[in-house]
């Protein structure tokens, strides 16, 4: 018997423990270690802010995965141990042959003092009911959606909700406008110079304002601090900065202040039989840039990780390798989306922005459909 423990109950960790479990013979176990006792898809919380959806329709049980035959332990990880390939949990030592990390990006609002006292996380999911509530009482102003830090997961989002909610607004008849910023050089700066332009005519054809370079250092009551101005707003929606989970700094895994590092092919870590996938890690692409955080990549690295795996313990050569191409969906209102997708491998990256069409739109209700049903049935 041989035994492969996931840590992180996320985008990829299931797709890992899912695709591990195909592969795998029925005398060995799958063991899939998450704190939270539920999984919901990132890309419901803007649909949960602007009242397209709810956080609690997408919602599934991970205990479910038993009967997929993956053993779900529910518990925090207090320690992990690479070079042994165990992690201690709840006080238990859970050992294997192989061990993938998946505990993607943690939320560190308190990295920006006020943040928590003034502004609206929204990519806090038990926040999302009350960031939906405000955002339907709101009468009129100035509405900020502000990133605090990158890298953060599911680059477009911010630019989801600032789209979506313009569109809630106006058919609420909600005076005022929405203001965008961010930290970073453009405002998806995987398309490149010419792209993010593009890009920015379409935020202001909806009548959206965006800044970029804006480094915020706090917030005040009816105003974000940043190092060479004041953005006044009279709602604030923030993306706070993300880190890299300590347990993983501890463990050795990363850098304080930065993530983990792996093999871009194989993603396995410097320790051998020791792979990470998705949010956690910082794989590198052409133009300084990384990776973007997102759930498409996490599944296509969770496959070839299994593939790996599965081979390795079955004493064959593995050659499965994660070729970095993928897609992230952008809904862009009045019932439409757009796609950022490419090969974010090349170099530069050969990544495109398709038209905004009602067939992406269903194409992202779809993949959210599919998975939770692959995963855990209809």
């Amino acid at each position: 018997m041989r035994r492969v423990l996931v840590l992180g109950g996320g985008f990829g960790g299931i797709a890992a423990a899912t695709a591990l479990r195909a592969r795998l013979g029925d005398s060995d176990e799958v063991v899939l270690v998450e704190r939270q006792p539920t999984f919901v898809m990132g890309l419901r919380k803007n649909w949960g802010l602007v009242g397209s959806s709810t956080i609690a329709a997408g919602e599934r049980q991970l205990a479910s995965l038993a009967r997929r035959g993956i053993d779900v332990v529910a518990g925090t990880i207090d320690e992990i141990r690479p070079a042994a390939r165990e992690a201690r949990v709840a006080g238990r030592t859970i050992s294997a042959d192989a061990l993938v990390v998946a505990l993607g990006a943690e939320r560190d609002p308190d990295r920006i003092p006020g943040f928590r006292e003034h502004a609206i996380d929204v990519y806090d999911r038990d926040a999302n009911a009350v960031g939906a509530a405000a955002i339907e009482a709101f009468a009129g102003g100035r509405v900020v959606v502000g990133i605090f830090g990158a890298p953060y997961p599911c680059p477009p989002a911010p630019y989801e909700l600032a789209l979506l909610l313009t569109e809630r607004l106006a058919e609420r008849r909600v005076p005022g406008g929405v203001f965008v910023f961010s930290p970073q050089a453009g405002s998806l700066p995987v398309l490149g110079e010419a792209g993010c332009a593009a890009f920015d005519g379409r935020l202001a054809n909806e009548g959206i304002s965006f800044r970029a370079k804006t480094v915020a250092t706090a917030v005040e009551a009816g105003a974000v601090v940043a190092a060479d101005t004041r953005i006044p707003f009279d709602m604030l929606l923030g993306v706070p900065p993300h880190r890299v989970p300590p347990v993983v700094v501890t463990a050795g895994l990363a850098e304080a202040g930065g993530w983990v590092r792996v093999d871009p092919r194989t993603l396995e870590t410097r320790f051998p039989g020791v792979f990470a996938i998705g949010d956690v890690t910082a794989i590198p692409i052409g133009t300084n840039q990384a990776l973007p955080k997102a759930g498409v990549f996490a599944h296509a690295e969770a496959d070839v990780v299994a593939a790996r795996i599965a081979d390795g313990l079955a004493g064959q050569e593995p050659t499965a390798a994660f070729d970095g191409r993928g897609m992230c969906f952008l809904e862009t209102g009045h019932g439409r989306a757009t796609m950022v997708s490419g090969d974010f491998f090349a170099s530069p990256p050969d990544v495109a922005l398709a038209d905004a069409t009602p067939a992406n739109l269903e194409a992202k209700h779809a993949f959210e459909a599919d998975r939770l049903a692959a995963w855990f049935g209809a």
